[in-house]
């Protein structure tokens, strides 16, 4: 039911997003038309084009909320950006062009929000390095990226939700060890169920009773990392609100980590179930066909643990965006008066998703523990 749910309001959105898109290209060939309708009606052309760059742009306002940045906007007021700067780092592979040095850090205001260059560097608005920090030659060409490890948006959302996770940690084993013999209080009355359920419920049936607590703390950090991460970016508002888990590179590494730690822990019967599995000669020569589906198996189960966080994460963050947006649309095209009209509409909705996002937050942080615990299990099975 929660997919079919969230199926239909991203074919909704995309819907809006494509509505907005042709809308904005719309508006740019009607202000061709105006620029060529002659001298005489100079003043009307002007106003109409200003009216068109103030156009309200659907799909530029849901990418731009749900990407990575290099500052963390908070709120406008028409031209004017309240945001947090950030900072960057970047080393150029062309030191000659910034008086002979290589390495620069700097804040992110220095950019004033995309709109300036500095030290030879910008946030690129071309098609080839869009959002992108890019060097710039003399004449103010871009040239390429340099290496950029600068603080992003969805970095510094990382850090702050290690930092909670720490506190929680230790705040929890300090009162564990005050509370010895005693009924568990404040934090570790909240913590301790769920470290419980997650020993009880998915690490032992998964890997097994005797080789459960080797994988513990890689299981519990694995989901409450993801959990922090998924109900911090339904709260808009700094130092939350970063789409962390909603970014396919975090998922990624994710994924990685349970692989590398499937990988190293894998016995000798694991190995030779993907190699050599108990098949029929002829689906292993003179074609290695089951060897080749096994081999394919162990690479796409964390393909799959990467793309299902990512996308259901994704999706929440992307409808709340669009039905937000569907205020201004309205707005845009049919007066302020209708844009008011549709917002009760709009916000109802957008309550719903983010109600439904913090039941999706728990089901994805224990699905991939889960999913991770059976491979982990997998990997480590005796032989029968």
């Amino acid at each position: 039911m929660l997919k079919l749910t969230k199926a239909i309001f991203i074919f909704f959105a995309f819907s809006l997003l494509s509505y907005g898109q042709l809308h904005a290209q719309h508006g740019h060939e009607e202000e061709k038309t105006h620029k060529t309708e002659g001298h005489s009606e100079e003043g009307e052309s002007h106003t109409s084009d200003a009216h068109t760059d103030k156009e309200f742009n659907a799909g530029e306002f849901v990418i731009d909320h749900v990407s990575d940045s290099y500052d963390w906007h908070i709120v406008s007021f028409g031209s004017k950006h309240v945001s947090i700067p950030l900072p960057i780092i970047v080393y150029s592979k062309q030191p000659e062009l910034h008086e002979g040095q290589a390495f620069h850090v700097f804040m992110s205001s220095k950019f004033h929000h995309g709109h300036s260059d500095y030290k030879g560097f910008r946030i690129s608005k071309s098609e080839a390095f869009k959002g992108k920090i890019v060097e710039l030659d003399a004449a103010g060409h871009e040239i390429g990226t340099p290496i950029d490890i600068s603080i992003t948006k969805t970095i510094a959302g990382i850090f702050v939700s290690i930092i909670i996770l720490l506190w929680l940690v230790f705040a929890a084993a300090n009162l564990a060890k005050k509370n010895k013999g005693k009924a568990p209080s404040g934090i570790q009355n909240t913590l301790e169920p769920i470290i419980i359920f997650i020993r009880d419920e998915v690490a032992k049936p998964a890997i097994g009773e005797h080789k459960y607590e080797k994988f513990m703390p890689f299981l519990l950090t694995l989901f409450f990392f993801i959990l922090i991460n998924n109900v911090m970016g339904l709260i808009p508002i700094p130092p939350f609100g970063a789409n962390v888990t909603g970014n396919i590179a975090v998922t990624m590494v994710l994924a990685l980590f349970t692989f590398l730690v499937t990988t190293i822990n894998g016995n000798k019967h694991y190995w030779k179930e993907i190699y050599n599995p108990d098949v029929p000669w002829w689906l292993k020569f003179p074609i290695p066909l089951m060897p080749i589906v096994e081999l394919s198996g162990v690479i796409t189960k964390p393909f799959v643990l990467m793309i299902r966080l990512f996308a259901n994460m994704m999706a929440g963050h992307l409808i709340v965006t669009v039905f937000i947006g569907l205020i201004f649309v309205f707005g845009s095209q049919f007066g302020p008066a209708v844009g008011l009209g549709v917002s009760p509409v709009s916000i109802l909705f957008s309550v719903f998703i983010l109600l439904l996002d913090v039941l999706v937050s728990f089901i994805q942080a224990y699905v991939f523990t889960l999913l991770s615990a059976i491979y982990f299990g997998m990997a480590t099975a005796d032989h029968h």
